[in-house]
């Protein structure tokens, strides 16, 4: 998404070369200007962190459930332990099986959330984009 499309449209104003234009409204329009484009700007800004936020937050959702996978697994694993060593029947071998799938599991979901996690930006991009491209337009506005 350009800059173009996330600003609201800028009103047309007077030409600086307006012959009724004093230098007072020049300059109340000039501050009108940069006080809406300030105002755009931080809306983006707005908008960019609480979409990074959300990206933090299922990332951090999936490590927690990587932590509890892996919580399970403990459980499973001492489970099947107790009940290979106590009877050498089938009854442990079984709890086994399901404490290395939890295992599995926990492994898949930590992978994911640590790669989802690591895709997070903790700075607006697309706000310093446009902050760029408004500073170049006021060094030189006529191009």
């Amino acid at each position: 998404m350009s800059s173009a499309e996330t600003r609201a449209p800028v009103p047309e104003s007077r030409s600086p070369h307006d012959d009724g234009a004093t230098l007072g409204q020049l300059i109340g329009e000039l501050t009108e200007d940069l006080s809406r484009l300030m105002r755009q700007e931080l809306e983006l800004a707005k908008a960019e962190i609480r979409q990074e936020a959300s990206k933090a937050g299922k990332a951090a959702g999936m490590l927690s459930a990587a932590a509890f996978a892996g919580y399970m697994t403990v459980i499973l694993l001492s489970l099947a332990l107790v009940f290979a060593l106590g009877s050498f029947m089938g009854l442990g071998w079984a709890a086994l099986v399901v404490a290395v799938l939890w295992g599995i599991a926990g492994a898949v979901l930590f992978s994911t959330g640590r790669s989802r996690m690591r895709k997070v930006s903790p700075k607006p991009e697309r706000t310093i984009e446009t902050l760029k491209e408004d500073a170049e337009w006021a060094r030189h506005p006529t191009k």
